[in-house]
Parts: structure tokens; sequence; C-alpha cells
């Protein structure tokens, strides 16, 4: 039986919609991830760009279970001596929800050119209203 190989030339992309509103920040960065990879294909080649394009809207709106909202930091380094800036995801999510977000489905892609693709087809939005209407999104229910 031979495999089947994706041709870069031939995948054909869709949009996806994904409503964050009540659903755990993390469940609903996996299903973006893995639509951007592609995994959902039956041609899903690993080496091959062959994701969909995904609108995550309502990230404002998404939850983090447990102690996640005081516990859990996001730091980052400004590049100067002693630049180590921290922040918690209570404050990052009620100031930059859409920067939480895309930093969670950035964290489940791989770290490589085609993780670098596929992020650059990820749009994400505090609240409902986005701007990709034209492309006629299909709603991504899990």
């Amino acid at each position: 039986m031979s495999t089947f190989l994706q041709k870069p030339e031939t995948v054909e992309r869709k949009w996806y919609i994904i409503d964050a509103a009540g659903k755990p920040l993390g469940r609903t960065a996996v299903v973006a991830a893995d639509l951007l990879r592609g995994k959902n294909k039956v041609t899903f080649t690993p080496n091959v760009d062959c994701g969909d394009h995904v609108i995550i809207i309502n990230c404002d709106k998404a939850v983090l279970t447990g102690s996640k909202l005081d516990n859990k930091f996001h730091h980052h380094h400004t590049g100067w001596i002693g630049g180590m800036k921290s922040v918690n995801y209570r404050t990052l999510m009620a100031t930059k929800a859409d920067k939480a977000m895309m930093l969670a489905v950035k964290g489940m892609l791989p770290g490589n050119k085609l993780g670098d693709k596929a992020l650059t087809r990820l749009r994400v939005y505090k609240g409902a209203e986005h701007n990709n209407a034209a492309q006629k999104p299909e709603v991504f229910e899990f």
C-alpha cells in the first residue's frame, strides 16, 4: 500500500471560526493548532503546510480553570540587562486576552518554518466582531 504525500501546490484551504466564550483557553488553543496544521484532513502530511485559516472570537470570555489566573505567569525579556518582565494571567486576560490566546496557540505549533507559516493564518479577536466575513468562514464546534 502506498503512502499519500500532499503536494504544496494542491492544498485547498478553508476558513473556520471558533467561539472561545465560556471554553477553556487551552482547549480552544489545541483545536486551533490542529486546524492550522491540517491534522483534521485525510490528506495530512507532516512536512507540508496543509492547514486552514482560523478565526478565534470572544477571547476575552475564555476561561482559565483552577488557580491559573493568579499562579500562571507570562515571562518575556526586553533584551536589556535585568529586563525580565512578568505578568500574571489575571492581568493579561483583562488587558490583552487576544495575546494570551495567540501565545497559547503558538506554544502548540512546531518551532520551525511550518509553525511560523501556520501562525500567519491565525486571526484572534477580543470580541464577537471580526472583519473576515468576506471569506465566509464555517463555524467549528468542539
